[in-house]
């Protein structure tokens, strides 16, 4: 799957806050790329740069390219609820975001290649779609034969967040993916409802 592999510090400065997760490059550069830095004078930005902002900032967040994107948009728009945070929600429920979140990996690239290698189960089955949805219910864990991974066991012995909708067994490295977040729950800054007017246009 083609997916963006270039610097990722450069992503986050063009947003200006670290979305990929703690970057010291950040830190020491947080303001927009380019030749000309902070000297750069930069114009009020319209409503449709702000938009079209959000949704690459989202679609960055959570690494996912534009037509599966906007064919997750079609989708909150068909279901009940609002479309922005079922949008979100949808997002959330994607398996290499579970195993980001439950600490399985550090961050979502990374949740995505031990997805793709088939380290991680969901209800006892190897699954090795990082856009398989995650329902409430199901039990997201690590393959057996992955459970001594150096990768696996660091990232977890460093994995301090904790998630209302998330519970996690540590001497089974496994957890259950309780319910799905509401909006308020979700910890991502992102103005959903800029996206929901981009693709209403």
């Amino acid at each position: 799957m083609a997916r963006y592999t270039g610097p990722k510090t450069k992503i986050a400065r063009k947003f200006g806050e670290a979305i990929f997760g703690d970057d010291k490059s950040f830190e020491k550069k947080n303001y927009p790329p380019g030749q000309h830095g902070n000297n750069r004078r930069r114009g009020k930005k319209s409503e449709y740069a702000l938009q079209l902002a959000e949704k690459q900032k989202a679609k960055y967040t959570y690494g996912i390219l534009e037509r599966q994107f906007r064919n997750m948009f079609k989708k909150a728009t068909s279901s009940q609820g609002i479309t922005g945070e079922v949008l979100l929600q949808l997002c959330e429920s994607r398996l290499d975001n579970v195993v980001y979140r439950m600490g399985i990996a550090p961050t979502r690239s990374a949740a995505r290649q031990l997805v793709s290698h088939r380290h991680i189960t969901v209800n006892g089955d190897k699954v090795n779609i990082p856009s398989y949805q995650v329902k409430a219910g199901d039990v997201v864990g690590v393959r057996e034969k992955s459970k001594s991974l150096e990768a696996i066991e660091n990232s977890l012995a460093n994995a301090n967040h904790v998630y209302e909708w998330i519970t996690w067994d540590q001497a089974m490295k496994r957890g259950t993916y309780v319910s799905v977040p509401e909006r308020i729950q979700i910890p991502e800054n992102i103005n959903e409802q800029f996206i929901v007017e981009l693709y209403s246009k």
